[in-house]
This record gives C-alpha cells, structure tokens and sequence, in this order.
C-alpha cells in the first residue's frame, strides 16, 4: 500500500520521476502536478525558508523534453483514468488543481523555457485539461525573450504567474532572499511579467530571531503594491502566507511562524491598497 500525500509532504521523489511530482497543495487546493526543472537543486536565490536539500547557487540543466513529456503524459494518465487519486491522496482533496512549474529552484534560468512550455500546453491539451498552469517564480529570468515566449504561452492556455516579493528592502531581500536586489529591478520583474501574463505577488511572511517584520519593512512593502495600482500594472492580487513546513538552509534556526492575528492584521492593510488578497496561514 503506497503512503498517502498530504499538505506537509512535498517530496520531489514520491513517484520516482525526474521532472514530474504530485503534490497536494493547501494553497491551490487539491491535487497539484508538479513541474521540476531544477532536478540538480540549483537556483538564483537562496531564501531561508526553502525546503530543498542540499541547495545550490546555479541554473536549470538542460532538459530532456522528451522524458518531460513522457513523464507528464503518464502522470495525468495515472490521476484521470488510474487508482492514484483514491490510493495516494486523502478523501477532501481528490481534485485535480493546477499543473505547476516550480520544484527545486528558479524554472526561467531554464535555457529551454519556452520549448518547456510548449512541451507542458501539448500535453494539456491531449488531456483536455482546463485546469490553471501554473508558474511558480522569483521572476530572475523573466525579462530574457525565450521566457517571455514562454509567459505569453502560458497566457494562452489558462496560464497564472505567482511571482515572489518577500521584501523590498534591500537589507529585506538579502536577508530572506539571499541575494542582493533592490526595490526598483523587483518592480521591473513584476512588472515583465504582469503585463504578459495573469500575474500574483506571493509573499511569505515569518519572524526572524522572534520578531516580526518591522513597521519600516511592511511599509515599503504597500508603497510598492500602491505604486504598483497607480501605475496599472495588472496584478491579479497578493497570495499571503507564512511558514508551513520546516526549513532545510542553515538559516532555519532564526525563522519562526507568526500568529495568525498578526497575518490578518497585514491582510488588511494589503486589501486597503486596493489587492485581493489571500491568505494561507
């Protein structure tokens, strides 16, 4: 008997694939076929509350396009006409969401991102699914032509970006983010992206040695969704969640989960800059 999925189970090798996993996902809710273009653990960023082993610095490697298809044919085979959903995944979520691009680091510094896309969209179509592709992003590469290939794609075909603005300060970024970025080249990839695609801000919120994020941080943090709106940059909304499962960097001991009060409270300032927002806690 197969363990069953659950929301705190995220492993990447469940069904044994090297692109292609399920997962049961608290925030798209249901079953979530995802995308791992990142089998060698490598990525653009290093935030300090991932949940992938043995994180590296680097890129995408180059894609086996014919075992993605592969993969994900039988995959979507195995949930719509197999007994994976009544073995694997428990009674409340048996519901195909979302395809998702994500796993185990930056999707666009794939070089074949946009070929990727139309490998994914094929097989949908075979499928005759109508469900959300989802692209999970810190949004690195999303200016590059290949990838906005890809996004405009993607826009095609019930296509959804959740880009990544966990902070926009610079000490913010680099702290969380591992990277140094700076407010005005965030703003940049929301936007490459927004504009092309249907597009929402995720952002995750923790404390960090128990404090909250400063007044300074969750500030500047609206004063970018504000100029956000007054510029029109098509935003869909802000998916607002802390943290949910342990992380595996050697920042994990200074994150902890806020309390739900303090979520909302941030919710509500969100939703008075004029964003839906939804809240995971």
């Amino acid at each position: 008997m197969h363990n069953k999925l659950n929301t705190a189970n995220h492993d990447r090798d469940v069904v044994g694939k090297t692109y292609v996993y399920p997962v049961v996902s608290r925030r798209a809710g249901g079953v979530s076929v995802g995308i791992n273009l990142n089998p060698n653990n490598a990525c653009t960023w290093h935030c300090a509350y991932c949940q992938v082993p043995n994180l590296v610095r680097g890129v995408a490697p180059d894609i086996d396009l014919d075992l993605l298809r592969a993969e994900l044919s039988s995959m979507l085979e195995e949930i719509q006409y197999g007994s994976f959903m009544q073995e694997r995944v428990p009674e409340g979520s048996r519901q195909l969401c979302d395809v998702a691009i994500s796993g185990n680091g930056e999707p666009t510094s794939c070089a074949a991102f946009d070929e990727v896309m139309a490998v994914i969209v094929e097989v949908m179509h075979h499928f005759e699914l109508a469900v959300p592709l989802r692209l999970i992003t810190n949004g690195s590469y999303v200016h590059k032509t290949h990838v906005q290939h890809g996004l405009l794609l993607m826009a095609a075909h019930h296509g959804e970006v959740w880009i990544k603005v966990d902070s926009v300060t610079d000490e913010g970024i680099e702290r969380i983010n591992g990277i140094k970025l700076n407010a005005a080249r965030l703003r940049q990839q929301v936007e490459s992206v927004a504009r092309v695609c249907p597009t929402w801000i995720q952002t995750c919120y923790l404390a960090w040695d128990g404090q909250p994020p400063s007044e300074h941080e969750i500030a500047a943090y609206i004063d970018f969704l504000e100029a956000l709106k007054k510029d029109d940059v098509p935003v869909q909304g802000v998916l607002l969640y802390g943290l949910a499962r342990p992380s595996l960097q050697e920042e994990s001991s200074h994150l902890q989960k806020l309390d739900a009060e303090w979520m909302e409270l941030v919710a509500g300032r969100i939703a008075r800059s004029g964003f839906e927002v939804r809240l995971s806690l």
